[in-house]
């Protein structure tokens, strides 16, 4: 939303006000220690980590954004509470109300959309479902396998 920044991670004050209600209360501390990484350090974290490609447990404690374990827990108990579904039809219903989506770029596969009906029934003299296909990626004779053993 705004801007386009340098660094991604960073979330800007419009975002955050966006975010911050979606996110479940912490629960009760079980012992006294460290002090609860703020949510929104960890989200930048979190955001660090998946526009780098760095492994949690190499997130640098100098960034601010508490260890990699700590941002780890804290998405994977956000995605629990389905904070990531919320936030994304929140942005969908903030976006279409100001006329700002554009469908030409838009992609939709069965991971996001369940298919709504069978598709048309196969003519069952043409139908190759009983039939096994051919394989490409392997060959059963031995001249075209990469093995160097025979």
């Amino acid at each position: 939303m705004g801007k386009r920044q340098s660094r991604p991670w960073i979330v800007s004050d419009e975002l955050w006000s966006l975010i911050e209600p979606l996110l479940p209360e912490p629960p009760p501390k079980q012992v006294e220690g460290r002090p609860r990484v703020p949510d929104r350090q960890a989200l930048c974290g979190i955001l660090f980590v998946l526009h780098t490609g760095i492994q949690w447990e190499y997130l640098p404690q100098e960034l601010g954004f508490g260890s990699g374990m700590t941002c780890w827990r804290r998405l994977a108990a956000w995605n629990e509470a389905g904070v990531w579904d919320q936030l994304h039809q929140l942005l969908l219903n903030k976006l279409r109300s100001k006329n700002q989506l554009d469908w030409s770029r838009a992609v939709i596969d069965s991971s996001h959309v369940r298919a709504a009906r069978r598709g048309p029934k196969a003519d069952p003299v043409r139908s190759t479902a009983h039939a096994r296909a051919a394989s490409t990626t392997s060959s059963p004779t031995a001249r075209a396998s990469r093995s160097r053993c025979r």
